[in-house]
């Protein structure tokens, strides 16, 4: 059986494909999430991954939802309302509560169309850059439905409250360069240079220390929703390991003696 999500270490960097061509990598069935669930939950422990990149097999990066099975009943919902509410909580919504808690940053490389929940899984990545093929649509509206995977809470998180309402209030589709206007994503190279520009983002984080990216990661997500006093106390506390670590004396020295430093995580 094909993987659906190939796991690719090269060094430092991890490149994570979602790999169902044939369909344009819909993230909606719970074979594909527990792929991906089981692809981070790998980086996490992985002691060699400082930073990853996630991308799509093929022409798409994310169609979102399967919608052959949404069509013919077999998807989440149910004539059962509340199995709907349980295919969802114990379905795709494990996504965005797994990106959430993974400390290795993941930057998205979107090689294609990231439609409905694959516009959102961009979104639950630390960085996004864009080919410029790339396309993307809050498109739930078009279906009668609404972002059942997070979108709302991810989306204006992203692009700010009115861009995120224009864009999941009329389910337009964007180019690339609008994504790169409005926020969405942090740059757009052409096509074939993509996975190396991701890959350049990436080596810039990898040669950082690891203890302290992923100490970084963890406060810009908690300060999506703690106060000033909570991030100041838990950047206080994370401040107080990582003046502890070999690598910060290791920083210290190489930027005293004006070489470069070797990090060890530790």
């Amino acid at each position: 059986m094909t993987d659906l999500v190939l796991y690719e270490p090269d060094g430092p960097i991890v490149t994570l494909t979602l790999n169902q061509p044939e369909l344009r990598n819909p993230v909606s069935d719970d074979d594909m999430v527990d792929a991906i669930l089981a692809a981070l939950a790998r980086l996490e422990r992985d002691p060699q991954a400082r930073v990853a990149i996630l991308t799509g097999a093929g022409s798409a990066f994310s169609s979102g939802g399967n919608l052959k099975k949404m069509a013919s009943g077999d998807g989440l919902a149910s004539a059962a309302p509340i199995t709907t509410r349980r295919n969802y909580l114990t379905g795709i919504q494990r996504l965005p509560r797994a990106f959430a808690a993974l400390e290795v940053p993941i930057v998205a490389a979107v090689n294609g169309p990231a439609i409905g929940a694959g516009c959102d899984l961009t979104c639950m990545c630390d960085i996004r850059i864009a080919g410029e093929s790339a396309k993307f649509a809050e498109s739930f509206v078009k279906l009668g439905i609404i972002p059942g995977d997070g979108g709302a809470w991810l989306l204006p998180y992203v692009v700010g409250h009115a861009k995120a309402a224009e864009l999941a209030l009329t389910g337009d589709l964007i180019d690339a360069a609008e994504a790169l206007r409005i926020g969405l994503v942090s740059r757009v190279v052409p096509d074939a240079e993509l996975l190396s520009a991701a890959r350049a983002i990436a080596a810039k984080i990898a040669a950082n220390p690891p203890q302290a990216v992923r100490m970084t990661k963890r406060l810009l997500w908690e300060a999506r929703t703690a106060s000033l006093d909570t991030i100041l106390n838990l950047s206080a506390a994370m401040q107080a390991l990582a003046h502890t670590t070999d690598d910060n004396r290791e920083a210290m020295a190489a930027f005293l003696e004006k070489r470069a430093p070797q990090f060890t995580g530790r």
